[in-house]
């Protein structure tokens, strides 16, 4: 231990300003870039000197550690990935259902579980951070992004978000089995122009703080240690670059003292793409003093940084107060004394027993039944059966496992791709799980980038001879993620017309839906006996989704989106503000087809003798909530009592409704639990003409139902003093 930063005896603090002390202007800016690892490792690390690297694993990761050990300072490096819903791209890792699918499951619990999962198979590869969860609020459907989201409501994504974050992080920055997280976008991003990506966001300081805000303070009130900024501009500023939401907000309101990191090249795109910056040197210091840590993929950031220290446009106090929370983050972490090296026996834990174990919880779990006529299903197990099987996602197992996983594109595709006996399509579960008497016989019938007119016909001779057609639609990847916006939400390819040409047939059909987002269906299949939203239910969603219509499996997920009729209705989200003129289009409904908060099973449940505990309630007091929940039905099953709140009369604007709590409960058959909901005063606020959040004195309608739209939903009343 040549000097005290070496000390670990010393507190982060003494070893941070110890090495701060002996650092050169072009290792302190080096330490903010963090740049990518596929890229010649000895420039990175040896000559740019960079804090730290994304996109890389295993032995390359374990040649970067190398690197920084041998840089002057021995500085070591944060490694960082997009380990989405999984190990994204690391061969038989465990992948998930993806964000949307998994918030369906209403379950903090398995969510929290989920993420445990994945950092436990991300820390022996060398990476010691993750870029998830996604905080965005789902907004307009045809966003490219709205399957990484938790959906359209924002005290779920806050409550799932936090779960995943625990998860993430474990029980501490030196948890060996714990990795960062990263709450994003910060903030406002998916609030997009037409569901373009990354388009400028409409959004006022009210407008942002009444529902795009809420998800992330409480991801930094839980500890969250990295906030990514994205994409957008908001009132003509760029994310990146808005003191009011990195500084005012997020540091100085919430008190959060992690690092936050730009997406990728914001710094670079001010420059080329919104233009608000003539060049580098003016983007670095904009972005340093803006209140970013870390700049992403901008290796010109250096030279524009070093430039601006030399022309005085950048006090060298101001680099040193970044790098000082990066040094001391790392020395938090006990980087200096174990770097986080790739651990082959760590690996073994990744794509076990026990994850796809976890893994196959979480697909069943997640999958929505969102119509049943008569009780068609569960199909019976104990008959023969002969079962089509046609859709051009029945056998695709790239969108079980949707986005950010393997080849899905967005780095290293053609070497991350999961071995093909990981995932286990519905064709693969129909044909592993199926009842002994079920007969099933397989065809595509269309494509989706191009209709594929030949797969056609052997597709419907199959529905002819079928005692039921269980057809899988959905998008395919170039209809997804960054970049892939959609301007219409209907299938595409040729499903419309399968669907049409099926629904002529007069067979059963049960639709199943694998898929990024919602589509919007065609009217042919409104009325099929039964359709089930599975979104991307990750490698274990065809055993699940074959389990759900056997009977094995009672389906229990419930939408976190509503799904709407046409394309036209957006934004179809359940929290509407009050005060328009009538409630529908002149030529079509404003209802959705498929509501927030819906789902169905195979069992019925009843709410019932809503009590509140007190009529009138100060300001800073609680409301306790009970009802009691009966399964109505002849079988063991789940629901989810969703807690919805109205202000009845406000001084400004607001939502008709907001879900308040939720409460996912399981029950035998013919049994009655009661539920009690603690209800914070707090909790009931609105956002005022001047942006501050305030609890205003009135009535408040409390609805407990099982949807956002339950026509069964209990009311009880109290009033605020």
């Amino acid at each position: 231990m040549s000097f005290p930063y070496q000390n670990p005896s010393l507190s982060p603090e003494e070893r941070t300003e110890d090495l701060l002390s002996r650092m050169t202007r072009e290792e302190k800016v080096g330490q903010l870039l963090q740049l990518d690892g596929r890229d010649d490792l000895r420039e990175l690390v040896g000559e740019k000197l960079v804090g730290s690297l994304l996109h890389l694993n295993g032995e390359r990761a374990n040649q970067a550690i190398d690197q920084a050990a041998e840089t002057r300072l021995g500085i070591p490096l944060l490694i960082a990935e997009d380990c989405i819903h999984g190990h994204s791209f690391w061969p038989g890792a465990t992948i998930f259902p993806t964000q949307l699918a998994m918030a369906c499951s209403w379950n903090e619990r398995l969510i929290e579980e989920t993420a445990a999962v994945t950092a436990r198979e991300v820390v022996g590869t060398g990476i010691t951070w993750t870029f998830s969860p996604v905080l965005c609020l789902t907004r307009d459907l045809r966003w490219g992004r709205v399957g990484e989201t938790f959906g359209e409501d924002p005290l779920l994504i806050g409550r799932f978000a936090t779960a995943m974050i625990r998860g993430y992080q474990g029980d501490g920055l030196n948890d060996p089995n714990g990795i960062l997280a990263t709450a994003k976008h910060y903030a406002g991003y998916s609030e997009t122009q037409g569901g373009r990506d990354a388009s400028e966001a409409d959004l006022s300081r009210r407008k942002l703080r009444s529902y795009f805000l809420p998800p992330f303070e409480e991801a930094a009130r839980a500890g969250c240690m990295t906030f990514m900024t994205g994409y957008q501009s908001i009132e003509g500023l760029p994310s990146t670059v808005n003191p009011w939401l990195l500084k005012t907000v997020l540091r100085d309101e919430w008190g959060f003292e992690g690092l936050l990191v730009t997406d990728w090249d914001n710094v670079g795109r001010m420059v080329y793409e919104q233009k608000i910056c003539p060049d580098y040197v003016e983007a670095a210091v904009r972005a340093v003093r803006s209140g970013n840590d870390l700049m992403m993929a901008t290796p010109k950031f250096l030279e524009g940084a070093l430039q601006a220290l030399e022309e005085g446009r950048l006090e060298e106090s101001e680099i040193d107060e970044v790098a000082r929370r990066i040094l001391k983050l790392k020395f938090r972490m006990g980087l200096f004394e174990n770097p986080k090296r790739p651990d082959t026996g760590a690996q073994a834990c990744i794509g076990c027993e026990a994850h796809a174990e976890k893994n196959l919880e979480a697909a069943r779990e997640s999958v929505v039944l969102l119509q049943n006529r008569d009780g068609f299903l569960p199909l019976p197990s104990d008959k023969k059966l002969k079962i089509a099987l046609v859709g051009p996602n029945a056998d695709d197992a790239q969108m079980h496992l949707g986005d950010w996983a393997g080849a899905s594109g967005q780095m290293y595709a053609d070497k991350s791709r999961h071995p093909r006996e990981c995932t286990v399509t519905l064709k693969d579960g129909l044909e592993r799980y199926a009842p002994e008497g079920w007969e099933v016989t397989y065809a595509p019938g269309c494509g989706i980038m191009e209709p594929k007119e030949e797969l056609l016909q052997p597709a419907l001779d199959a529905a002819r001879e079928a005692d039921v057609v269980v057809a899988a639609v959905g998008d395919d990847l170039p209809l997804v993620g960054e970049y892939c916006s959609t301007g219409t939400l209907e299938l595409q390819g040729g499903q419309v017309r399968l669907l049409e040409e099926l629904s002529k047939l007069g067979k059963p059909l049960v639709l199943v839906l694998i898929h990024s987002k919602p589509n919007v269906l065609p009217a042919c299949v409104h009325d099929a006996e039964a359709i089930l939203e599975a979104f991307s239910p990750g490698m274990q969603g065809g055993r699940a989704l074959t389990e759900i219509l056997r009977g094995a499996v009672n389906p229990s997920g419930r939408l976190t989106v509503s799904v709407p009729y046409h394309v036209g209705q957006q934004p179809v989200f359940y929290s509407q503000v009050r005060g328009q003129h009538g409630d529908r289009y002149a030529d079509i409904t404003q209802a959705p087809h498929f509501a927030f908060g819906e789902g169905l099973g195979y069992t019925t449940f009843e709410l019932s003798d809503l009590k509140l505990d007190r009529d009138t309630v100060s300001a800073d007091g609680r409301v306790r909530c009970t009802v009691s929940v009966r399964n109505t039905g002849n079988r063991e099953g789940k629901t989810v009592a969703q807690v919805y709140v109205s202000d009845q009369v406000t001084s400004v604007t607001w939502v008709q409704k907001e879900l308040k709590d939720f409460r996912k409960v399981s029950l035998e058959a013919g049994e009655t639990k009661e539920l009690r909901f603690d209800l914070p005063v707090s909790a009931c606020s609105i956002v005022d003409a001047e942006g501050d959040r305030v609890v205003e004195p009135g009535v408040f309608e409390v609805e407990v139902g099982q949807s956002s739209r339950d026509p069964n939903a209990l009311k009880a009343e109290f009033r605020v003093e």
